[in-house]
């Protein structure tokens, strides 16, 4: 059963975001070398400017701890950038978690319907995937009631709303162009084919018109979208675009590897031989046929 997690989704977001991205806190930070650099100085750390701040100097260079970097090696930065960076990690690590457990119970309900099987091929129009929401699976649903401040509630929101959309448009494009799924369909010996399972063929064969909605930017965009405007009014570092960009990184990824390693399987087939006239015709092709439309068919 392959799951939507080829690549280590936290150790993808957590390089994108500390080497790509590389917020630095304070991010307006200037050193005491100038007036200016001075004035900020006592304005944000009360002391008197460059004597004071070489005096809680506690590094040669700034480091990453985690996610953030620091602006300076000053012990104040280095707790900031330490504790933001640590509710940063907690909160990718837990978005993705969520996404992987929410795709995985979507997947298993997922189903196809109204293909039309002629001989070996089966047709099925745009929007034959019944995927259902991420945002009404389990880990999805509850996650935002279960956060405790109004902004992890609105990280939270913007999240699900976010790649749920995304996956929507994605899934409600699907289709099956024609493939050659029931090879025993050419020429059937009876009046009526059985139901019979399809040939299995990577999920990547079923084209999808959207299947750009589910790139980096296109899911970092609509998580940014659904994020409430006066908490992005009052993120002056831009850490919300990074969070998103980070966790739209490996989403991307790995759902190009699942299309091409989840097979569709299971799809019952079954139809009509018009021709069949024993003794003359003891056998035909399966023509307007359809198929058993059941749970399942990306669950293998």
């Amino acid at each position: 059963m392959p799951s939507i997690e080829s690549l280590p989704s936290k150790q993808l977001c957590e390089v994108y975001f500390t080497y790509v991205c590389k917020k630095t806190l304070p991010d307006k930070w200037k050193l005491p070398l100038s007036i200016e650099g001075i004035d900020q100085y006592a304005k944000y750390s009360g002391g008197p400017g460059m004597t004071d701040f070489l005096i809680h100097i506690k590094g040669l260079m700034p480091v990453p701890s985690p996610y953030i970097w620091e602006a300076s090696t000053h012990e104040l930065h280095g707790d900031t950038a330490k504790d933001i960076g640590k509710q940063v990690k907690e909160f990718c690590e837990k978005a993705l978690d969520k996404f992987k457990q929410a795709h995985d119970m979507a997947r298993m309900q997922a189903k196809f319907k109204d293909w039309k099987i002629l001989s070996p091929c089966a047709i099925g129009p745009p929007g034959c995937l019944e995927f259902p929401k991420l945002k009404d699976q389990a880990p999805f649903s509850s996650w935002e009631s279960s956060e405790k401040e109004d902004n992890a509630k609105a990280y939270a929101k913007a999240v699900v709303e976010g790649l749920s959309e995304q996956f929507d448009k994605w899934a409600g494009k699907v289709m099956c162009p024609g493939l050659p799924l029931y090879p025993a369909f050419i020429v059937y010996p009876g009046p009526m084919a059985p139901p019979t399972p399809c040939i299995p063929m990577p999920l990547l064969l079923y084209p999808s018109a959207m299947m750009a909605e589910v790139t980096q930017p296109k899911l970092k965009d609509a998580m940014v979208a659904k994020l409430a405007s006066k908490v992005k009014d009052e993120d002056g570092a831009k850490l919300h675009v990074a969070i998103f960009d980070s966790i739209a990184f490996p989403i991307s990824l790995n759902f190009l590897l699942w299309t091409v390693m989840q097979q569709v399987m299971n799809v019952m087939g079954k139809g009509p031989v018009p021709t069949f006239a024993p003794p003359y015709m003891p056998m035909g092709p399966v023509l307007n046929g359809d198929i058993i439309s059941v749970p399942g068919h990306l669950a293998a």
